[in-house]
């Protein structure tokens, strides 16, 4: 296919269709995979200087995928990114760190395999915090990350990345990872779909998932659409998943049926949201009550956030510090404290100080916030608060070189809303429904119970037929 043809496809607005649209093209002939790889190449060189969200990239890998992949897959032909925590063949491993800039795994997972499979593109990694520890990302190894809709603010963390794409639209979809708010929160800073899937829903990524901060982890992606979203958890679902609800599959069509939804607007530690976030939230009221939707005012999940916030953080340290002894173990003198950022150096200190039944100690206390968290739940099909409490903050507020109480406060009010779901295990997604009078973005978080993926993805096509989103573009990279 020449280059003409591929401009009578408008190559310049490419960066405009989501990814089942570019899937699409290539599955009827009108544009190659190669060809689309190109396109999102020369948009990465146009705007990632000003963005930085491309931790790593190979062309001439992507461009041998994109020559030899298939034009059946239901993401043909389209360009991705991983997010830097996850291992792909060919590709470096950074986790965000200095000490471990430029390794490079010998092999991937099931989950990449997979995604492999779907016609995906991988052309790298997209940047994270260290380790994905904090709510920013603005690293010691990559720089700041920048939020496409204000170059001034953080796209936020750890997934910053892999919003800040594709939200400039350096690609069209990317994944993301989310184990307290993520996929989230950085998508509501930056006017994406960010979902989350239920705890055990999806392939392995071949990293540990029995400690009790890693089972907090899901992995998925951040889309300008509802669809491309479901099609990503479809590609990716476990076969033998087992979880209430059964098999999701690929979920289409709006929901039919008419929810009872619980609104509440105050996190478990009193916080409520500011002005502009608020004014959204009751907006989203409204909308889904004019849907037919019954919304009813609830206190939402009631449980104790200081010992859930102590519990989180002792359980990212314990998973952090032990991986970092074996890491020693294994590199020997080229295993470098010093390289790691200071606040990742105090939470593996703090490791080392926690009493042995630290762990288990954390592993109860999460269970108990879980379980008030399911109380709440329960008599609702689904609850709804805000995403995060405030739009997206200025770069050099938070990040691994400030005061270790400091940043972590930050990231608690980051995650004060959407923590929850990633302790109780439950799917849940930020939608993006409004902008700030400001012109930031703005996302309304919707909670549903274990394994009820498919009433939320069914809930996110309702609203986005309703209240679209797609014409928003942020006017920093126009």
């Amino acid at each position: 296919m020449t280059t003409d043809r591929v401009a009578s496809h408008n190559e310049d607005d490419l960066d405009r269709l989501d990814a089942t649209a570019q899937a699409r093209l290539v599955q009827r002939g009108e544009v190659t995979p190669p060809e689309l790889v190109e396109a999102a190449l020369r948009r990465i060189e146009r705007l990632d200087p000003a963005i930085n969200a491309v931790a790593a990239s190979d062309a001439e890998l992507a461009r041998e995928k994109a020559r030899t992949c298939g034009t059946t897959g239901p993401f043909a032909g389209v360009p991705t990114l991983l997010k830097d925590l996850v291992a792909y063949p060919g590709l470096p491993l950074g986790m965000g760190s200095r000490l471990f800039r430029g390794q490079v795994p010998p092999a991937g997972s099931a989950y990449t395999e997979a995604l492999d499979a779907s016609g995906l593109i991988v052309l790298g990694k997209s940047t994270t915090s260290e380790f994905g520890l904090l709510g920013t990302t603005e690293t010691l190894a990559c720089g700041a990350t920048r939020n496409p809709w204000d170059l001034e603010r953080s796209p936020g963390g750890s997934s910053g990345g892999a919003v800040a794409a594709v939200a400039s639209g350096m690609v069209p979809i990317a994944h993301a990872s989310d184990g307290g708010g993520s996929i989230r929160g950085p998508a509501s800073f930056c006017g994406l779909f960010g979902f989350k899937p239920s705890r055990g829903r999806h392939l392995s990524t071949g990293q540990p998932a029995d400690t009790p901060f890693t089972r907090l982890i899901s992995e998925h992606c951040v889309s300008r659409s509802v669809r491309d979203s479901a099609t990503w958890l479809s590609v990716v679902e476990r076969d033998e998943a087992g979880l209430p609800g059964g098999k999701v599959g690929r979920v289409t069509e709006p929901l039919r049926r008419r929810l009872r939804i619980g609104l509440y607007r105050r996190t478990a530690d009193g916080t409520r949201p500011e002005p502009e976030v608020a004014a959204a939230l009751e907006a989203t009221r409204r909308l889904c009550e004019s849907l037919g939707h019954e919304v009813v005012d609830t206190e939402g999940p009631r449980f104790d956030a200081r010992a859930a916030g102590d519990a989180f953080f002792a359980s990212a340290a314990l998973t952090l510090g032990g991986a970092c002894e074996q890491l020693r173990a294994l590199m020997g003198p080229a295993f470098d404290e010093a390289r790691l950022e200071p606040y990742t150096r105090e939470l593996i200190a703090r490791a080392r100080d926690l009493p042995p039944e630290a762990g288990a100690q954390a592993a109860a206390t999460l269970q108990a916030a879980a379980d008030a968290a399911d109380r709440a739940m329960a008599g609702f099909d689904v609850l709804l608060c805000p995403t995060v409490a405030f739009p997206a903050f200025p770069l050099g507020r938070h990040g691994g070189t400030q005061p270790f109480e400091e940043a972590a406060a930050f990231t608690e009010a980051l995650a004060g809303y959407t923590a929850i779901a990633s302790i109780a295990g439950w799917p849940a997604m930020s939608v993006p429904l409004h902008v700030s009078p400001r012109g930031l973005p703005i996302g309304s978080h919707f909670a549903a119970p274990l394994g009820q993926e498919a009433r939320l993805l069914g809930l996110a096509l309702e609203l986005e037929r309703a209240a679209p989103w797609h014409h928003r573009r942020p006017k920093g990279v126009e």
